[in-house]
């Protein structure tokens, strides 16, 4: 482990090159290559040809597994409920009660079926449907994530979604286990089964079923560029939430908080994975050089400390502006995944927000408070995709579908606008379509 002070890369909002500079401090397109494109492509083709026989073999040769069936990979209820009655009374105590306040924000996103009745008879309205299977993915590879199982499967199951399939790449283990909390959370937030396998193979094992997995209509969930990948190769067979890439976090602060707070707060997303980005923006020099040192003193001190050395050498970024609504306006430049507003009036900048996944205001909300138990899903937009993409939620779990009920007064009275329309646009069958069904030719 080096001791070496962290060269962290610095940018002033005032230099003429800034914005491109940004852009490539950023460097989102440069982490999936073509050979990531073609390596998560031939995958997705060998699970969609040979289905548990791939999903298998690409288990062993990326998980370090020694399994021989699919059999292997399943974890079966019996074994859910196992696990969470199996967990010590601590860890319980705090699945609860992050899923209870889960599921109380989520509770309040559910969408109901509407309509209304026009003059003459006619009604339109929208019928809210959920999926009937849900695939999610639930990232393992360096870490155990319980807490993204629970992020991921009580807003489906909030939203009524009847068949809930997971995936991790975590083994289960028979004698208790800390490994063994993710399974604990899959029984509790009501997940049908879960199967032991992650990256592109189990996207394409969800995308497009196996003889063991089922096919699903939406996969969820963030997981590296691997998955991220297979997520937007698969678009199309079948319905994804987002693209959720390695983790950001991006702070806005004024210079009042405390610096060893900061820094805390940026070794929270780079600890993750070493492509996870941290970004502090604020206009005082002084409190960059104090942030700064709070991250060399505190680093030794890390367990995971070479990964967030990593993490903030090479995507790290410090940035000084003028003011805070320049901070705002770079902000909804770098669109991140984590905002926090670590200032003395965040409500006052919040508005000239356009671009986040998740927004924290004020000293107090570390984005680590997100992750775990404030509410709202942990599951959000990475690399700028913030500006079109929003946080995962129970919507993300529920069909809209149009109602259109029309009285033979509102045919009637359409009828003329649908046939000027349509022939305007050379369609003539839709124009008597319409005219067959005037009154005068009934």
């Amino acid at each position: 482990m080096s001791s070496a002070p962290i060269s962290i890369k610095f940018l002033d909002a005032s230099d003429k090159n800034f914005h491109s500079d940004l852009e490539k401090a950023l460097a989102r397109d440069a982490l999936v290559t073509s050979e990531v494109k073609n390596l998560v492509a031939g995958i997705l083709g060998a699970v969609r040809e040979q289905g548990d026989a791939a999903v298998v073999g690409y288990t062993n040769r990326f998980d370090n597994r020694n399994v021989s069936g699919m059999e292997e990979l399943l974890v079966t209820g019996e074994q859910l409920a196992r696990a969470l009655g199996a967990i010590d009374q601590v860890d319980a105590r705090a699945l609860h009660h992050a899923a209870e306040r889960i599921r109380a924000y989520h509770e309040k996103q559910k969408q109901s079926s509407w309509h209304y009745e026009e003059a003459d008879g006619s009604v339109y309205g929208q019928k809210i449907t959920p999926l009937t299977k849900a695939g999610i993915y639930v990232p393992g590879g360096k870490a155990n994530y319980p807490s993204s199982m629970l992020m991921l499967a009580i807003p489906a199951q909030v939203a009524g979604v009847k068949e809930i399939i997971a995936t991790v790449p975590t083994p289960y283990q028979e004698q208790n286990n800390d490994s063994n909390l993710v399974f604990a959370a899959a029984a509790m937030s009501g997940v049908s089964k879960v199967f032991t396998i992650g990256g592109a193979q189990a996207i394409a094992a969800m995308a497009y079923g196996t003889d063991t997995v089922p096919k699903v209509d939406k996969i969820t969930g963030p997981g590296n560029i691997y998955v991220t990948e297979a997520k937007k190769q698969v678009f199309g067979d079948v319905g994804i939430d987002m693209l959720a890439g390695p983790s950001e976090l991006t702070i806005i602060c004024d210079g009042g908080t405390d610096p060893d707070w900061i820094a805390m707060d940026l070794f929270s997303q780079a600890e993750h994975d070493e492509n996870a980005q941290s970004i502090l923006i604020t206009p005082d020099r002084q409190f960059i050089e104090a942030v700064t040192s709070s991250i060399n003193r505190l680093l030794p001190g890390m367990d995971r400390q070479d990964i967030i050395r990593s993490s903030l050498q090479d995507r790290g970024i410090l940035i000084q502006v003028e003011d805070l609504r320049q901070a705002a306006r770079i902000s909804n430049q770098i669109a991140p995944e984590h905002l926090e507003l670590s200032v003395a009036d965040p409500e006052s900048l919040v508005d000239s927000i356009e671009h986040a996944g998740a927004i924290f205001l004020g000293r107090n909300t570390a984005e680590a408070l997100g992750d775990y138990c404030a509410g709202p899903s942990h599951v959000l937009p990475t690399s700028g995709t913030a500006r079109f993409f929003s946080a995962l939620g129970v919507y993300d779990f529920q069909k809209r579908s149009s109602i259109i009920n029309c009285s033979r007064d509102g045919a009637d009275r359409m009828a003329a606008t649908t046939a000027t329309l349509a022939r305007k646009e050379s369609l003539q069958a839709h124009a008597l379509s319409a005219e067959y069904r005037l009154k005068q030719k009934g």
